[in-house]
């Protein structure tokens, strides 16, 4: 099995004045290509700290993050930006959507960053919003008009046009309905059946139990790892 993301020894500190707060105190963690994984720990265990680490939007104090095999501990803030739009997608529980703009506008960010010619663009937001189980007459649309399971989709479109190897998402589901959030899962269901490489970080069980793997995080520390079980899925649990 080909590893795409390894951390090593990963610690992240923050300081306010004189007082230091770790918010991971030593990851370890190996996730191979193709992995569909959640990590699960209590508000304050460090799991979206995790996902930034992962997802480069921030840096390790001390540890390594390799993505890829890429020792990114190495590379400049533009090629770690280059490397975050070419191999990475997010999600995020507030959807992160710019609301002047229109769904179609949303979802072509990381193409226009790529410098993607606009005709090129418009397949691929069409696409990308179809696989996410949108639908095309939303493209004109602003993300106020539609409801939260609506623009969660719109945000999973805009996470997937540039079909990058990694998908994360933090929370994908914590604002939504059940109904919207077993939606959400299946298409990320859908999405590694594909080949996509998935980290989930969640507080619901019923989410968690749909991925392959799931690890526990306290105090900024993995903990061990559970086995899901696939009938206290979501997708099962929700009619």
């Amino acid at each position: 099995m080909e590893k795409i993301i390894e951390l090593v020894n990963v610690k992240k500190a923050y300081r306010i004045g004189n007082i230091v707060t770790w918010g991971l105190r030593g990851v370890d963690l190996v996730v191979y290509r193709g992995d569909y994984i959640s990590v699960m720990g209590p508000s304050g265990s460090g799991k979206s700290t995790l996902l930034n680490m992962i997802g480069l939007l921030d840096v390790p104090t001390e540890g390594k993050v390799f993505i890829d095999g890429i020792d990114t501990s190495k590379l400049s803030s533009k090629k770690l930006a280059y490397l975050r739009n070419r191999k990475i997608g997010f999600v995020f529980q507030q959807f992160n959507l710019i609301s002047r703009f229109t769904v179609l506008e949303n979802i072509e960010l990381p193409l226009v960053v790529r410098g993607i010619p606009r005709r090129k663009r418009i397949p691929k937001v069409i696409e990308a919003l179809k696989m996410a189980g949108g639908d095309e007459s939303w493209l004109q649309k602003k993300p106020t008009q539609l409801s939260g399971g609506q623009q969660q989709r719109v945000a999973i479109a805009r996470a997937i046009v540039g079909d990058p190897e990694i998908l994360l998402a933090d929370e994908p589901t914590g604002n939504l309905d059940r109904r919207s959030a077993k939606t959400v899962i299946e298409t990320f269901t859908m999405l590694n059946k594909r080949g996509q490489t998935m980290i989930i970080v969640t507080h619901d069980p019923e989410v968690a139990n749909c991925t392959s793997k799931i690890y526990l995080l306290r105090d900024g520390v993995i903990i061990g790892r559970e086995e899901p079980d696939p009938d206290k899925c979501i997708i099962r649990t929700v009619k």
